[in-house]
C-alpha cells in the first residue's frame, strides 16, 4: 500500500503546481489573512466583555483578580494569533486597539452615571494595566525580534 500514498501525494503536488491553483493562491491567501484579522478583532471584543464581567467577581465578599490574569493570558494569545494569521507585525494592533477601546468605553460613565469599571475596583485597574502591558510586551518582542534568515547554508 505504500505506492498508494506516493500516488496520492504526487496527485496533490500536481494540483499545487497547476497554473489554475497558482492563479488562485494569491486571492485565497489574502482572504485567509483578512479572515484571520477579523477573527482577532472579534476574539478581542469577546475577551474584553468576558474580562469586564469577571472584574466584579467576588469570593467571600472579596474581589478576586481572575480578570487581570485572564487579560494577560488572552491578550498574549490574541497577539500571537493576529501576528500568525495576518502574517505582519502590525497585526498585533488589531486586537490591542479593539480591547483597549472596550476598556475606555467601560471606564467612561453614561449620562446617568452608570459605569462598568469603577475607580475603586482594584481588579478593574489591574486588568487594564496588565492587559495593556501584555499587548505592549508582545508588540515589543515582534519589533526587536530578528528577521528570519534565508535558511541554513544560504549566504
Amino acid at each position: 500500500m505504500p505506492g498508494e500514498r506516493t500516488g496520492e501525494a504526487s496527485g496533490w503536488r500536481r494540483l499545487a503546481d497547476s497554473p489554475g491553483w497558482r492563479r488562485l493562491a494569491g486571492p485565497v491567501d489574502l482572504a485567509l489573512r483578512i479572515t484571520g484579522g477579523v477573527l482577532a478583532v472579534l476574539a478581542a471584543a469577546l475577551t474584553a466583555v468576558l474580562e469586564l464581567l469577571l472584574a466584579t467577581l467576588r469570593v467571600g465578599g472579596h474581589l478576586i483578580g481572575v480578570s487581570a490574569l485572564l487579560a494577560v493570558v488572552a491578550n498574549v494569545a490574541l497577539s500571537w494569533f493576529a501576528r500568525r494569521a495576518v502574517g505582519r507585525g502590525w497585526a498585533v494592533a488589531l486586537p490591542a486597539v479593539t480591547w483597549f477601546a472596550f476598556m475606555v468605553v467601560a471606564a467612561g460613565g453614561t449620562t446617568e452615571g452608570d459605569i462598568l469599571l469603577a475607580g475603586n475596583n482594584w481588579v478593574g485597574l489591574a486588568m487594564i494595566v496588565a492587559g495593556s502591558m501584555a499587548f505592549a510586551v508582545m508588540a515589543f518582542r515582534i519589533i526587536v525580534a530578528p528577521r528570519p534568515g534565508p535558511g541554513p547554508g544560504i549566504r
